[in-house]
């Protein structure tokens, strides 16, 4: 009887010591998987804040000369007139103002029909395009970080065609509210993902709170993130985070009433990735 008393003595104080080391165990993955599930920030937007002005600052273009290419395309072939701007020159706080820069400096963004830009380092762009097309062109002088300058002096827009003939026409300035999309757009990487540009280019309209709007979707497919923001004035912003992954951004040119305006280039989209590191996935 004294040895059974012992044994299970012995017994009772090991199974008292196994559900302690397993409650340990048990409390030790309890705080993980807490601390996993512990919400991320959301994603939010912040104003960029002052930038160089550039007041005097100005963007002409030239009537494109046109070049018939075979039977059915056209090469047009844009030159530009830039005063009190330099082309290829970092603006001055390009290095601190935490995102994305390009080391060739300042440019002009070239933006056919809202599909992505193209960054011109030098006055003159050459594109082709098939007959019997019409095409609206917005091109905006930016600073070297990609931000628009928002004077109108700085900004051309141009509503043309191509006819049937592969002849190059002029059509009639637009008349009604339009949105071209600018940024974010490629690819970001690293201490870029942390702060991302938002930029686009509004024509024929200003924004306010008791008038036309750009709402912005913006999205990160692999994070399952899905925020739309409404944005009342004219102004370039910061996307934070947004985390890593295929995002996208979509644009919408709003009424007071958050009704979608109807008309030519009153929305646009574009898909860019995010990644902590190359290579990109």
């Amino acid at each position: 009887m004294t040895n059974f008393l012992k044994i299970s003595a012995i017994a009772a104080i090991g199974a008292i010591g196994f559900a302690s080391c397993k409650g340990g165990a048990e409390a030790k993955k309890e705080n993980t998987d807490s601390a996993k599930a512990t919400p991320r920030a959301a994603v939010a937007i912040a104003k960029v804040g002052t930038s160089p002005d550039f007041a005097g600052a100005t963007l002409a273009m030239k009537a494109p000369a046109a070049e018939k290419v075979g039977k059915d395309s056209v090469k047009l072939t844009f030159n530009f007139d830039v005063k009190n701007y330099d082309l290829k020159a970092q603006t001055a706080d390009g290095s601190g103002k935490g995102c994305a820069n390009s080391a060739q400096g300042q440019h002009i963004h070239f933006i056919l029909d809202n599909a992505p830009y193209k960054a011109l380092y030098e006055p003159k762009n050459e594109v082709t395009l098939a007959n019997n097309t019409e095409h609206y062109l917005l091109c905006f002088l930016s600073r070297s970080y990609h931000e628009s300058l928002k004077n109108k002096e700085a900004a051309v827009v141009l509503h043309f065609k191509i006819d049937e003939k592969g002849n190059y026409k002029k059509l009639d300035d637009p008349k009604t509210p339009m949105v071209f999309y600018s940024r974010p757009k490629g690819d970001y990487i690293g201490k870029d993902t942390a702060s991302v540009l938002l930029d686009f280019y509004v024509w024929n309209t200003t924004l306010a709170a008791d008038g036309n709007k750009v709402k912005a979707q913006i999205m990160n497919e692999d994070l399952k993130i899905d925020t739309t923001v409404t944005i009342n004035a004219w102004e370039s912003n910061f996307i934070q985070n947004l985390g890593t992954g295929k995002c996208k951004v979509m644009l919408t040119l709003v009424d007071k009433d958050g009704k979608a305006l109807e008309g030519p280039m009153t929305t646009a989209s574009r898909e860019f990735k995010m990644a902590a590191a190359e290579p990109m996935k």
